[in-house]
């Protein structure tokens, strides 16, 4: 008898018929002789009608408050999918995070996990029921409920996993698997079997929109493979495992966007040690996540240093730089909400050269410009204009190959 934790996410608990058909998806697994942790996400867009209700009542939103409000989401989806697997012969118990025993930090609306104790779930499988926790909520060690952030049941489902010794993380979406590009962008993309911790994490960290990279990390660190499935067809997904050190690896296996970044840029900066330090302790103290960086060669003494952050963080980010601007003797801050950036990411470009070459000469060929770059082994990203993202998306899926033949 196997361990299976299944996490469901909000269009998979959407409605009354969507929530039987779960319920009789767990209660084959059962039959099937394997014994099932189910984690749920909110119904729907319940989750959004709670903020807009929120928003409705006040403009202002205490972070502990708001926090017990959107967990009320996930409460509500556990409690009728109990139900309906009463109504399929299957006894199942419904847990909030905290009786799940998730101990998180005191960081309301964006908690981490700190510790797991699911004693309970545990018991809950000794007796023979099926437990349904509710994703996306902890609680403190000041014993407040609080929320997991983006992607919270994902990371839920894998701590689950991690801390009870599944056999295996199935996050049921409404896509069939990870594919090579956004389907909605370039129409022949493929669904890939396989893809490594580390090909995923790089493609949750550019715009893959499937999985979040928090979930992925933890199952890298804690060994929990992933199987990412479609709850309306059930078929078999995308495997995220470890990399096997003796498979031939696709030099590129996906191409991803995204256009949710902004960028900013420090003008006129002295170029001597320290000031980078300086900028970048100030954003940091305000809790504002940088990705892409460039400093440009100085002239005269004088340099630009360019980030890109969150479209949601841009205000705060150039407020940051302007608090600081006057101290490091820079000449303006500027922000360029009209970026986007494509990337590749392939475990197979660390051992073939060209495919930077080959990236740069298809974007010159589409009259696509470059305005920065960053690379890890496995990845190489560019920022271009937002509104030659799909372009370049669909011009680098058709250059390395990964267009699906047609059949």
């Amino acid at each position: 008898m196997g361990l299976v934790v299944q996490k469901f996410g909000g269009t998979s608990v959407g409605d009354a018929e969507r929530i039987r058909a779960v319920a009789d998806h767990v209660a084959r697994t059962r039959r099937g002789g394997d014994q099932v942790v189910v984690v749920v996400s909110a119904m729907g867009k319940s989750t959004d009608d709670l903020l807009r209700l929120a928003d409705d009542v006040s403009p202002v939103r205490p972070p502990r408050e708001l926090d017990m409000l959107l967990t009320a989401g996930e409460r509500i989806s556990m409690a009728l999918v109990c139900m309906a697997l009463a109504g399929r012969g299957v006894e199942a118990a419904s847990f909030t995070g905290s009786q799940a025993g998730i101990i998180t930090d005191a960081d309301h609306t964006r908690a981490k996990i700190l510790e797991m104790r699911p004693t309970r779930i545990q018991e809950a499988l000794d007796a023979g029921l099926t437990p349904v926790v509710a994703g996306f909520q902890g609680v403190s060690t000041t014993r407040d409920i609080t929320t997991l952030g983006r992607g919270g049941s994902d990371v839920t489902a894998v701590a689950l996993a991690a801390a009870l010794g599944a056999d295996v993380c199935e996050i049921y979406t409404d896509v069939t698997g990870v594919f090579s590009a956004d389907p909605r962008v370039v129409a022949r993309a493929k669904r890939l079997n396989k893809v490594s911790f580390d090909e995923m994490m790089e493609m949750a960290a550019t715009g893959g929109r499937v999985l979040m990279l928090r979930s992925v990390e933890f199952a890298r660190r804690h060994g929990v493979p992933l199987h990412v499935r479609s709850s309306f067809t059930w078929e078999p997904g995308t495997w995220i495992v470890e990399e096997e050190p003796t498979m031939e690896d696709a030099v590129v296996s996906a191409v991803t966007d995204d256009t949710s970044e902004a960028k900013i840029t420090v003008g006129g900066v002295p170029d001597h040690p320290g000031v980078a330090a300086r900028l970048f302790r100030e954003l940091a103290e305000r809790g504002i996540n940088l990705d892409m960086i460039v400093q440009n060669t100085s002239e005269n003494g004088l340099t630009d240093i360019s980030f890109t952050v969150a479209t949601t963080d841009v205000d705060d980010a150039r407020t940051a730089c302007e608090a600081v601007r006057e101290e490091l003797g820079a000449a303006k801050v500027t922000a360029d909400t009209g970026i986007g950036r494509v990337s590749i990411v392939g475990a197979g470009m660390k051992s073939n050269p060209g495919v930077t070459a080959l990236m740069f000469e298809t974007l010159s060929n589409k009259g696509i410009n470059i305005e920065m770059i960053s690379t890890s082994s496995i990845r190489i990203s560019c920022v271009v204009r937002a509104d030659r993202v799909e372009d370049a998306v669909i011009a680098l899926h058709t250059a390395f190959g990964l267009d699906a033949v047609a059949s």
